[in-house]
C-alpha cells in the first residue's frame, strides 16, 4: 500500500519526463532545420540535465525516539514491506543519515567515521575524497540487507571526556545535555559522522534527498548539518512526541535551528497511540489528542494547521498488512496530503519558470535567424527577378554589384575586432569581483573582524557587514553585466542596419537569485552567531571549520554567478559569429547563382524557383518551430495531475491534437 506523497511524486516526475522529451524533439529541430548554434544546444542540455537531476530535499529533525526515522519508513519505504531505518526499541539512529541515488554511484552504505571531526575538513569536501570514507556493498534485490546494513548507523563507540570534548561532542558550557560518564569516566559518542546511502528505491531514483537527523547533541555538534543541509532543504519536518509534548530539548531544537524556518517547516505530533485509553471514550482520545496539538502550536508559535499528530508505527504497520482501516486511523494521510500539495507544486513552479524562459529565449532567437534568412531571400528574389530580359552586360554589372557588397561587408569585421576586444575587457571587469581570491579575502577580513570583537560578542554584527559586502559585489556584477548587454545593444543595432544583420539580443544574466541565496546563507549563519558561540568562536579549530565550512557554501553561489555572466556572453558572441557566416555564405550564393545565371538564360528561372521553394521550406520551418516550442510550454504548464505518462507515449503530431483538443 504506497503512499499519497508516493503518488504525487510519481506524477512529478512523469511531468519531468513528459517535458524532457519535447525538449529533445525541439533539440533535434534546431539540430537538423537550423544553421548551427552551439549555445542553443548548450541552453537544451543544460536545461535537460537540471529536469533529470533536479532533487527534492526533505530533512526530518527531532529528539532522539520522536519517531523520526519510523515516519520516514511510514511514508517512503514501507512498499518493500518491512523496516528499512533502524526504528525499534534500542536502534536508536546516532548520526545524520542522507538518503538518495546517483546512478553513477555503487549501491552502498558509505559510513565517515567520527574521527573525521579532528581534522576539520566540512563535509562537502569529503563528499569528494571516497577514500575517507567506509563503503558497505547492499544488494538491491534485498530490502533485508538494507534494513541491515542500516543498523550501522546505530553504531557508538566509548570515549574519554577528554577525547569527545575534542569532538566537539561535549559541551562544557550546557553540561545537562551532556551524556552520562560511567564509572571510568567514558561516555558512548556515534561512531560515524555521516552516513550517506546510494540505494535505487523508485522514489529516490526520481530525486528525492530523504535527511534523517539525531538529535540535540549531534545537531550542535555538526556545524555543516545546522548551517549547510538543513537550509538547504526544501522542507523540514519537526516531530515531537504525543506522549511527552513539547520538551525542553524539543523548544531548544525548535528555537536554535528551525524558527526562523516556519514558512517551510511541518511539525508532526507523533505516537499519537500512546494516548488512547481503553478507560476512555474515542472522542475523549479525540480531545485530548486535539488539546496536545494546540498545545503544540502555541508552544512553537505556529498555527495549529501546520500541526498533524499521526502514528507513524501504526502507518507502516497498515501499509505493510495493507490494513485501510488501520491506516486511516493512524491520520498520517493528511500529513501527506499537505506535504505533496505544499512542495510538489512548488517545485514544479520554480522548473516551469525556468522552462518557460529558456524556451521563449530560443524560440525568439531562431525565429530572428529564420526571419533574417527569409529577408536575404527575398532580396535574391527581387535581385533575380528583375534579371528577367536583361543583357549579359547588366548581368556584370549586378554581379559587380554585390561583389562589391561583400566587400563592404567584410569591413565590419575590423569593427567586431574591436568590438571582440572592449567585450572581452567589459567581462573581465563584471568578473573580477566574482573572483575566489576576492571571496577568500572577504571570508578572511570576516574572522579578522570576529577575532578582534571583544568575546566574539560582535560576530553576528560582522557577519552581516561581510554580507552586505558580498552582495555588493554581485550588484555590481550585475550592473556590469547590464553595460555589456546595453554596448552590445547598440552595436547590434548598428549592424543589424548598416550590414543587413539580424542580431537578436537576449535577457541579461539574472544575479537575483544567487542574492536570494546569499541572503538565505546569512539567515542560517547569523541564528548560530549569537552569544551562545562566543566560547566556540574562541577556539582556532572551530574557527579554521567555520571558515572551510563558509567557503563550501559561498562557492557554488560564487561560482554560480561567474557561470551565468559567462554563458550568456559566450552565447551573445557564439550569436554574431554565426550571423557572421550565414551573411557571408549568402553573397556566395548569391554571386554563384548571378555566375551560372550569365552562362545559361534557363538558369534564372531555375534559379528563381528554387529560391521560392527555399522561402517556402523557411516559413514551414517557422511554423514548426511554434509548433515545437509550444509542445514544450504546453508539457511545462500542465498540473502534475494530468495524463503525463499518456503524453510521453504519443507520437509529435497526435500529441499536438490532443493538446489543441484539450485547450
Amino acid at each position: 500500500m504506497s503512499s499519497a506523497f508516493s503518488g504525487r511524486f510519481d506524477e512529478l516526475s512523469q511531468w519531468r519526463d513528459a517535458v524532457c522529451v519535447r525538449l529533445d524533439e525541439l533539440a533535434a529541430f534546431l539540430a537538423e532545420k537550423m544553421p548551427s548554434d552551439a549555445a542553443e544546444q548548450s541552453q537544451i542540455a543544460s536545461l535537460r540535465q537540471r529536469l533529470s537531476t533536479d532533487k527534492l530535499v526533505v530533512a526530518f529533525v527531532g529528539e532522539f525516539s520522536r519517531g523520526k526515522s519510523e515516519l520516514i519508513n511510514a511514508i517512503f519505504f514501507a512498499d518493500t514491506g518491512r523496516r528499512v531505518l533502524p526504528a525499534t526499541p534500542g536502534r536508536t539512529t546516532m548520526c545524520p543519515v542522507e538518503l538518495s541515488n546517483d546512478p553513477l554511484q555503487p549501491i552502498t552504505v558509505s559510513l565517515l567515521p567520527i574521527a573525521t571531526r579532528l581534522t576539520g575538513t566540512p563535509l562537502a569536501e569529503l563528499r569528494r575524497h571516497p577514500q575517507a570514507w567506509i563503503h558497505v556493498p547492499l544488494d538491491a534485490a534485498r530490502p533485508e540487507h538494507l534494513a541491515s546494513a542500516l543498523r550501522e548507523v546505530t553504531g557508538t563507540q566509548r570515549v574519554s571526556i577528554a577525547e569527545a570534548l575534542s569532538l566537539g561532542l561535549w559541551d562544557e558550557s550546557n553540561l545537562e545535555n551532556n551524556p552520562k560518564p560511567d564509572d571510568s569516566g567514558r561516555i558512548d559518542v556515534p561512531a560515524w559522522r555521516h552516513a550517506l546511502i546510494n540505494y535505487p528505491h523508485p522514489l529516490l531514483r526520481q530525486g528525492l534527498v530523504v535527511l534523517d537527523t539525531p538529535g540535540l547533541n549531534a545537531l550542535g555538534a555538526e556545524p555543516e548539518l545546522t548551517l549547510s543541509l538543513l537550509p538547504s532543504a526544501h522542507a523540514t519536518v519537526f516531530i515531537v512526541g504525543a506522549d511527552t509534548g513539547v520538551t525542553q530539548s524539543d523548544m531548544a531544537i525548535w528555537r536554535d535551528h528551525l524558527g526562523s524556518r516556519q514558512g517551510a517547516a511541518f511539525v508532526v505530533l507523533n505516537k499519537i497511540d500512546a494516548l488512547r485509553d481503553p478507560l476512555l471514550t474515542p472522542q475523549q482520545v479525540a480531545a485530548h489528542i486535539e488539546s496536545q496539538r494546540s498545545a503544540t502550536a502555541r508552544a512553537l508559535g505556529v498555527p495549529v494547521q501546520r500541526v498533524f499528530a499521526l502514528s507513524a508505527r501504526q502507518a507502516l504497520v497498515a501499509r505493510v498488512e495493507s490494513d485501510a482501516q488501520g491506516l486511516a486511523a493512524s491520520h498520517v494521510a493528511q500529513f501527506e496530503a499537505a506535504l505533496s500539495a505544499e512542495l510538489l507544486p512548488q517545485r514544479q513552479q520554480v522548473l516551469r519558470r525556468l522552462i518557460d524562459d529558456t524556451v521563449t529565449q530560443l524560440q525568439q532567437r531562431a525565429s530572428r535567424r529564420l526571419g533574417d534568412a527569409r529577408r536575404q531571400i527575398a532580396e535574391q528574389m527581387l535581385e533575380l527577378r528583375g534579371l528577367r530580359g536583361k543583357s549579359s552586360g547588366r548581368l556584370r554589372t549586378i554581379s559587380q554589384r554585390i561583389e562589391q557588397e561583400a566587400l563592404e561587408f567584410e569591413h565590419c569585421h575590423s569593427r567586431l575586432v574591436a568590438l571582440r576586444g572592449l567585450h572581452a575587457r567589459l567581462l573581465d571587469t563584471a568578473l573580477e569581483g566574482l573572483s575566489e581570491d576576492h571571496l577568500k579575502a572577504e571570508v578572511d577580513r570576516l574572522l579578522a573582524d570576529i577575532k578582534s570583537s571583544v568575546l566574539k560578542l560582535g560576530a553576528r554584527k560582522a557577519f552581516v557587514a561581510a554580507c552586505v559586502r558580498l552582495r555588493a559585489r554581485l550588484a555590481k556584477a550585475s550592473q556590469h553585466a547590464q553595460e555589456i548587454r546595453d554596448m552590445l545593444a547598440g552595436t547590434f543595432t548598428h549592424l543589424n542596419a548598416e550590414f543587413g544583420f539580424g542580431l537578436v539580443l537576449m535577457p541579461g544574466p539574472d544575479l537575483s537569485r544567487f542574492i536570494d541565496e546569499l541572503n538565505s546563507i546569512e539567515r542560517s549563519y547569523t541564528q548560530y552567531l549569537g552569544l551562545g558561540q562566543a566560547l566556540r568562536l574562541s577556539q582556532p579549530q572551530f574557527m579554521a571549520q567555520f571558515r572551510r565550512m563558509l567557503l563550501s557554501r559561498l562557492d557554488p553561489t560564487w561560482d554560480g554567478a561567474r557561470s551565468d555572466i559567462e554563458s550568456w556572453n559566450a552565447a551573445m558572441t557564439t550569436h554574431v559569429e554565426v550571423q557572421l557566416h550565414e551573411r557571408r555564405r549568402s553573397f556566395q550564393k548569391r554571386a554563384e547563382a548571378l555566375s551560372r545565371i550569365r552562362g545559361a538564360s534557363d538558369e534564372l528561372e531555375l534559379r528563381i524557383t528554387d529560391i521560392e521553394q527555399q522561402d517556402a521550406q523557411l516559413q514551414i520551418r517557422i511554423e514548426r518551430l511554434a509548433v515545437v516550442a509550444q509542445a514544450v510550454l504546453a508539457s511545462a504548464s500542465a498540473a502534475v495531475a494530468t495524463q503525463c505518462d499518456i503524453d510521453v507515449a504519443l507520437p509529435f503530431d497526435e500529441f499536438v491534437s490532443v493538446r489543441q483538443a484539450r485547450a
